[in-house]
């Protein structure tokens, strides 16, 4: 999925970019995977040591803001954190494992007919669709079925 350009689109907007917002959005930007508050403010601050948790938090307040960024809960399966995200220029559903807390991104033409659907039919004009699911990846989910087999099992027994 091809993520927005974070800098090409602030400068594009008269952003001013000092180095500490710079460090963060770099940072969101070449995320390999969703990252909460605290851990994009340690990641930052190996690039800019003297940045501080306000200018995290204001910085992710202007991308949310200009709808550069998203900001997710994923099925909370960490607590209450919240991770943010580089918007991509498709929508796509965030699949959440509960035995191993993987996030996977998934991307379906069924997904946008379903917003196209809805936009023709209820007449509502969708300006962001978020989408999570919670359950178990293929991984998880045969360890998860063999632990369910087995107290099936046990409790037959007994």
């Amino acid at each position: 999925m091809q993520r927005r350009q974070l800098l090409d689109e602030l400068v594009s907007k008269g952003i001013r970019l000092t180095s500490q917002r710079r460090a963060v959005i770099s940072v969101i930007q070449e995320a390999k995977s969703h990252l909460d508050a605290g851990s994009l403010l340690d990641l930052a601050r190996r690039l800019e040591p003297s940045l501080d948790r306000a200018t995290v938090y204001r910085t992710i307040g202007l991308l949310k803001k200009l709808r550069l960024i998203d900001e997710l809960d994923l099925m909370h399966l960490e607590g209450e954190k919240h991770y943010y995200e580089v918007r991509t220029e498709g929508d796509h559903i965030h699949l959440a494992c509960f035995g191993c807390g993987m996030i996977q991104e998934f991307t379906s033409p069924l997904f946008d007919r379903l917003k196209e659907e809805i936009t023709r039919t209820a007449g509502f004009e969708i300006r962001v669709a978020r989408l999570e699911l919670g359950g178990f990846c293929p991984k998880c989910s045969s360890r998860h079925r063999g632990e369910e087999e087995e107290k099936t099992k046990t409790s037959v027994k007994h």
